[in-house]
């Protein structure tokens, strides 16, 4: 079961589809994380919370 590398929250394999490249199993990032957020290809610290 693939899970968030930052917030180990549970993903679906089809969000990891979508969202990360091939190859990877679990996302570096989820909706759930707080402090870390995607910024086009890569993953960066949040500005503001959420």
């Amino acid at each position: 079961m693939p899970h968030c590398l930052n917030c180990e929250s549970f993903v679906t394999q089809r969000y990891v589809a979508v969202f990360e490249p091939d190859g990877f199993e679990n996302p570096r990032v989820c909706p759930n994380c707080e402090d870390i957020i995607r910024d086009g290809n890569d993953v960066r610290k949040a500005r503001s919370t959420r």
